[in-house]
């Protein structure tokens, strides 16, 4: 069994700055060190886009800072709040297509994962997600040549509506191509996203896809509400994937509970 933490949502803010009174950077390093206590055997860390919460390059040096004594490998991606080139100012390194758009893919034993960016950065609507063509032609490829593993899509855009109104507008916009693509693969067994901000299970085109809450602010519970702002201080999660030879099992972790609640056990 192999193990992957799945962050997403992080958006840092400049030192001193706090999102409804909560420091998105204090709650990240929180979770990762409450990630890597228990899970110190895992295979990586994703970070599933909106790193940042004003894409300006001192909130990436601050995300660099937080992950610069990591163990673990670590996946970048890019969400609605991030920005390409701030971002790449301080990665320079990232993994990245020759379009630039930040994609890129992982093998594992059984496993291969791919990493999407669709941020729509050069439209009027930037918190809409998009996959152009480009992109999508890269994912028909790294899709075929994944032989046997099982293919894990992470994508900061959930491919299907959460019944947030306000989210559902800011969603991916071209979504029932990406689906297309991945239904004529055969090979996807799993999609994760973020975005939205809380713990959902839903299904795209009969691919299973799990949405985590951000280990900050969370969406609250308003369903049919047409503000895309909500935000909750609800406990912080994290995600962890579970990679068997039967499939992938998904969970949530809220890192953030009282200690009486948190427990550890052995």
């Amino acid at each position: 069994m192999q193990k992957i933490i799945v962050f997403t949502d992080i958006h840092l803010v400049p030192e001193g700055e706090t999102i409804i009174g909560l420091d998105p950077l204090a709650r990240f390093a929180q979770g990762m060190a409450h990630a890597l206590d228990r899970h110190p055997d895992a295979a990586r860390v994703v970070l599933c886009g909106d790193l940042t919460h004003n894409a300006a390059p001192p909130e990436y040096a601050r995300l660099r800072a937080a992950l610069a004594t990591c163990p673990l490998p670590v996946s970048l991606m890019l969400g609605n709040h991030d920005r390409r080139a701030p971002f790449l100012g301080a990665f320079p390194d990232a993994d990245r297509m020759e379009t630039g758009h930040i994609q890129h893919v992982t093998d594992l034993p059984g496993y291969r994962l791919i990493c999407l960016d669709t941020l729509n950065e050069d439209a009027d609507d930037t918190h809409s997600g998009w996959l152009c063509e480009a992109r999508l032609d890269w994912l028909d490829r790294r899709l075929a040549e994944a032989g046997g593993r099982r293919v894990i899509v992470f994508a900061h855009h959930p491919p299907i509506e959460s019944g947030f109104n306000g989210m559902d507008r800011i969603g991916l916009r071209n979504r029932a191509d990406l689906v297309a693509r991945l239904n004529t693969a055969g090979n996807v067994a799993q999609i994760v996203s973020g975005h939205i901000h809380r713990t959902i299970q839903g299904s795209a085109g009969g691919i299973p896809v799990a949405i985590f809450k951000s280990p900050c602010h969370q969406m609250p519970m308003a369903l049919g509400y047409q503000d895309s702002s909500l935000s909750i201080a609800e406990p912080g999660a994290y995600g962890l994937l579970l990679l068997t030879d039967e499939g992938v099992i998904v969970h949530s972790e809220d890192f953030t509970l009282p200690p009486t609640e948190a427990q550890t056990y052995t």
